[in-house]
């Protein structure tokens, strides 16, 4: 398991309507190029990703081929 770093610069929160914390967007510049973008949970759990992962990832939100998620 990777162990977490501090080195953490705050992007945004993404919160709901409920009161059980907030998904976060973070930026790691202390990580390799390919886990620099970090998604965190309100569970504890995270996510890592090259910019270029990401950059894909609003792509696809912006095109609208993420919204049956919300619908779901």
């Amino acid at each position: 398991m990777t162990e977490f770093t501090t080195n953490l610069k705050p992007i945004a929160s993404f919160c709901g309507k409920c009161n059980c914390g907030c998904p976060q967007l973070f930026v790691d510049g202390s990580a390799p190029v390919e886990r620099r973008v970090v998604l965190t949970d309100d569970f504890g759990q995270r996510v890592q990703m090259s910019a270029d992962q990401f950059s894909s990832l609003v792509e696809d939100a912006k095109a609208g081929r993420l919204d049956a998620v919300i619908r779901a």
